[in-house]
């Protein structure tokens, strides 16, 4: 693993065993490693100059990752941020990445899936931002009238049986949906999903 010493990862999960696994882990892949039980324990500390990318843990007792999140968008710091849960909360995954976030990633971790979000995170702190006017209509005329509107309630936060229920589909019906929407987006996450989804929702809605 090649040396990041320059980059500074700062993990806030107030799970102390798992804070203390991907501190060891992200340290033997070369990081420069800051832990905090809280986002309060992060948002007290001095602010770091070096290239930086957060961890932080969705759930959290207190203000939580998305409370974070907001916090640090209004202080000006467009830190990166990769977010963790042991739960996938689809709702809270698209209020996620809709305000930013880099990348959600469900809990236990897989050690590469990790690394590689966190360099696609450094590489592209403004991932929203960037691809939020790119939508191509042609992505969007290779879509179904179906898979639109499957990509507008995946967009809304809507689960995939709230989505099923609308459409008076099997909810087994709207996950095949879901799936060849992310072979035809090329996205590889949920997360990915809805960035790439969001600007072709947006160029598809009734003016």
């Amino acid at each position: 693993m090649s040396d990041h010493a320059d980059v500074v990862i700062h993990v806030v999960d107030d799970d102390c065993s798992a804070r203390t696994a991907l501190t060891r882990l992200l340290t033997c892949a070369g990081y420069t490693v800051k832990g905090y039980p809280s986002a309060g324990d992060f948002l007290v500390t001095t602010p770091d100059t070096s290239p930086a990318c957060l961890i932080l843990d969705l759930e959290m007792p207190g203000p939580d990752g998305l409370d974070l999140q907001r916090a640090l968008r209004r202080l000006g710091n467009d830190m990166p941020i990769v977010f963790i849960s042991a739960y996938r909360d689809i709702p809270k995954t698209v209020m996620a990445m809709k305000a930013g976030a880099s990348d959600f990633l469900i809990k236990p971790i897989d050690s590469q899936t990790l690394f590689a979000a966190i360099e696609t995170a450094l590489a592209a702190p403004a991932v929203v931002s960037s691809t939020g006017g790119s939508g191509d209509a042609s992505q969007a005329t290779a879509l179904s009238a179906r898979e639109l509107v499957v990509l507008r309630g995946i967009v809304a936060g809507r689960l995939n049986k709230q989505i099923a229920a609308d459409l008076a589909l099997s909810e087994r019906t709207v996950k095949s949906c879901r799936a060849e929407l992310m072979r035809k987006l090329h996205a590889h996450s949920l997360a990915e999903l809805v960035i790439l989804a969001e600007p072709l929702v947006r160029a598809q809605a009734p003016v």
